[in-house]
């Protein structure tokens, strides 16, 4: 991969790229793992991008695809990785990159959503549109905003506690 493609390509959306890999890993070593693979999945399947959408809706959609699907190889492989139960009964030892102690139980609670429900609450955190959400899940844009709601509802019990 070139340095340039890097700088002008990847580097600008790394947010978008570290945000989705955080919500879909539990360490470190397996955040860049997943990071890199991304960054070599974006340079090698460049000349697929049809320019029908944005570069960062694009980027979205690869980011999320990757990211799945390394979670579902992950699960078929026997490890010796904690369980999410074992993971939050030690809420200390969670890394998960941020600083800040709300946006990491934020974070902790989307963990516990399913796949798709993690993708749709980062993309409306990120202020996406829900026809943006709706291109990059492949889904309806009439269905975002309800799937949105409950999302929601089920963070706050998560949050207050109401939802193991």
């Amino acid at each position: 991969m070139s340095s340039d493609f890097y700088t002008l390509s990847i580097l600008p959306n790394a947010g978008i790229i570290i945000k989705i890999c955080r919500a879909y890993t539990n360490s470190e070593e397996d955040f860049k793992d997943y990071y890199q693979e991304v960054c070599l999945q974006i340079w090698k399947s460049r000349a697929n991008f049809k320019q029908q959408s944005e570069w960062s809706t694009w980027i979205y959609r690869l980011t999320l695809n990757v990211c799945l699907t390394l979670l579902k190889k992950d699960k078929k492989s026997p490890s010796v990785a904690l369980s999410d139960a074992q993971v939050l009964d030690r809420p200390e030892e969670i890394n998960t990159g941020f600083s800040d102690q709300s946006l990491a139980q934020l974070y902790s609670a989307i963990k516990q959503l399913s796949e798709i429900d993690r993708a749709v609450i980062l993309l409306y955190l990120e202020e996406k549109s829900y026809q943006e959400i709706s291109e990059i899940i492949g889904t309806n844009p009439n269905n975002i905003g309800v799937r949105i709601k409950r999302i929601k509802e089920r963070l706050k019990k998560i949050l207050d506690g109401k939802i193991d």
